[in-house]
């Protein structure tokens, strides 16, 4: 999958956001910009986290601050200030951006030969 980039508007309104939220580290604006850009990459592809392209930065730093986040509430907050902006539909993450494995799609399961049911 290709990488994914904020362009320069929406990173200004994210970080406007992100600097009046006290729960949330921003620290450097390039290595927050690069997160965020990481955790997208995540969600739109459906990946495991180990395999999080190098150029976002350590797969396991970026789930610790992500997973950090999720406790504050920061992306909920988030995602609802930005749900204001039309503009910003490309970074906000639905059903239809995130991936889901197969069998959570009604995929046809693969059963044990002999098996003819889940109580059998």
């Amino acid at each position: 999958m290709t990488t994914i980039t904020l362009t320069d508007e929406q990173w200004t309104k994210i970080h406007a956001f992100l600097k009046d939220e006290r729960r949330a580290y921003v620290g450097d604006e390039a290595a927050c910009r690069l997160f965020l850009e990481g955790v997208l990459w995540i969600t739109r592809s459906g990946a495991q986290w180990r395999l999080l392209p190098e150029t976002y930065g350590s797969w396991n730093g970026v789930y610790k601050r992500f997973a950090r986040w999720c406790e504050a509430g920061v992306w909920e907050r988030m995602l609802a200030h930005l749900a204001q902006d039309g503009d910003m539909e490309s970074v906000m993450l639905d059903s239809t951006t995130v991936r889901a494995h197969p069998c959570a799609a009604g995929a046809q399961k693969k059963w044990r030969a002999g098996r003819t049911s889940v109580g059998a």
